[in-house]
């Protein structure tokens, strides 16, 4: 999500991200703070998968959101949380819906208050009915 935000608002190609957290963030302590090691597999996939779908990603968000908010009117790290949180939901079929859903709740209530979180909820919750119907019924 990091990633996603730091290319939307500073526009910083692809590989350069990717370096960039490979080499200074995941698995390292910055300001104080110590990333875990993450599934270096699994953040290409995810930032490589928004940006190859986010001409699919992008209207099925806009369909999910509220009404008079389109995508492109929500916050910058809020956009890159549900563009990513989309993508599992589209490229991660062995992740259970639940959990992608679950997984990107928990990443929004790190940088937002409930209201937002419940959004984020939402949202991806709407769109997990629609994508993966037979997980629901």
């Amino acid at each position: 999500m990091q990633a996603l935000y730091q290319m939307d608002i500073a526009g910083t190609p692809v590989n350069e991200i990717l370096a960039e957290f490979e080499t200074h963030w995941l698995g390292r302590e910055v300001e104080g703070d110590v990333y875990p090691e993450a599934d270096r597999a699994l953040f290409r996939t995810v930032v490589e998968g928004v940006l190859a779908q986010q001409r699919t990603i992008d209207p099925m968000v806009d369909e999910a959101l509220t009404a008079g908010w389109p995508l492109r009117r929500v916050e910058l790290v809020m956009r890159a949380t549900l563009r990513a949180g989309a993508f599992e939901l589209i490229g991660k079929p062995e992740t259970p819906a639940r959990v992608v859903i679950a997984e990107y709740v928990n990443v929004a209530a790190a940088f937002f208050e409930r209201e937002e979180t419940g959004m984020v909820n939402a949202v991806l919750d709407s769109l997990a009915r629609k994508l993966r119907a037979e997980e629901f019924a």
